[in-house]
């Protein structure tokens, strides 16, 4: 299966696993590279430069297969901002590929490409896939509304935003948001992709780190589960329907500071809840594709189902035209 996106990466299929913070470490990362996709491992989930280069060194024994680190730039620099630092491990490391999204990546652009690191930038909007291009982005992630964590703030399906992308850039164009078997694959294809990124479907694997409880319940999930917050502070989210979800509804709906939300949506908060089990006492980020999960697999089952299915459903097709 050869697209613009397994020539550019070097990988077998073009499935590439979505950075997802505390989720996303070497097993993790290593299990979807060894299967044929692109695992990637998120940089924010370590607290300095040092912790991300291990992470990477862990990842490179356990593949030797291309993997990417993803990159969730602030929107604006501030003192505790490690994108600089973090950017510096991945150079050092001569990591093959490299996710960004939030800011603009223009300013590290050019010692990726001394580096010889391929540049992927996700964004939510078509405006600015072509921001992307110009600063030399060598493909763009267009995430729909139907995504898990951030589709920003358009309200735009990927089946409208896939086509709109490609018509819209020159570069590869991954499609994100809604996608979790054959059957999303194939229609991201057909709207013009070159891969598609997933999420919430890996989260519910056999190597996810996600708490049982966690994994059960997307099993058991249906589509209408999940919920829009954080349009207050213009950061959207797509989360799991729950207690922590509909406080901070309660608490934007009368206003709330940033710092009154941080002590429901702060990823520390999240990150106890989701290790310990605890579903009712953070937000998790999780799409509305959860509804098509209905089964804990190994990651590489979910990749080869996906493209033998694939497989099928083009012969299907062809089998129309006749």
């Amino acid at each position: 299966m050869q697209t613009r996106i397994t020539q550019l990466l070097g990988i077998k299929y073009p499935v590439i696993q979505g950075g997802m913070q505390w989720l996303s470490r070497a097993e993790f990362a290593a299990a979807v590279s060894n299967a044929g996709g692109l695992g990637i491992i998120t940089a924010a989930t370590h607290a300095t430069k040092e912790a991300l280069v291990e992470e990477i060194r862990k990842t490179r024994a356990l593949t030797d297969k291309p993997f990417a680190v993803n990159i969730s730039m602030l929107p604006e620099v501030g003192p505790k901002d490690k994108t600089a630092a973090y950017f510096e491990a991945v150079i050092e490391e001569k990591v093959p590929v490299v996710e960004t999204s939030g800011r603009s990546p223009e300013e590290f652009v050019p010692h990726l490409k001394q580096a010889g690191i391929k540049l992927i930038h996700k964004v939510p909007a078509v405006r600015f896939a072509q921001k992307a291009e110009r600063v030399g982005a060598d493909a763009v992630t267009i995430v729909g509304f139907e995504c898990g964590g951030h589709p920003g703030m358009d309200d735009v399906t990927t089946l409208v935003l896939t086509p709109r992308a490609v018509d819209s850039v020159s570069i590869p164009v991954i499609a994100g948001g809604g996608i979790a078997d054959a059957r999303g694959f194939v229609a991201a294809l057909a709207l013009g992709a070159e891969g598609v990124v997933m999420g919430t479907r890996f989260v519910a694997t056999t190597e996810s780190l996600a708490h049982p409880n966690y994994k059960e319940w997307m099993v058991n999930a249906r589509e209408t589960d999940t919920v829009m917050i954080q349009r207050s502070i213009r950061n959207a989210a797509r989360v799991m329907k729950n207690s922590a979800a509909a406080k901070v509804l309660e608490m934007e709906a009368r206003g709330a500071t940033l710092e009154e939300l941080l002590t429901v949506i702060s990823g520390q908060v999240g990150r106890r809840a989701l290790f310990e089990g605890d579903l009712e006492g953070g937000t998790f980020a999780v799409g509305q594709c959860v509804g098509l999960v209905n089964e804990i697999k190994p990651v590489k089952e979910v990749i080869e189902e996906m493209v033998t299915g694939a497989e099928k459903i083009l012969a299907r097709l062809q089998g129309l035209l006749k």
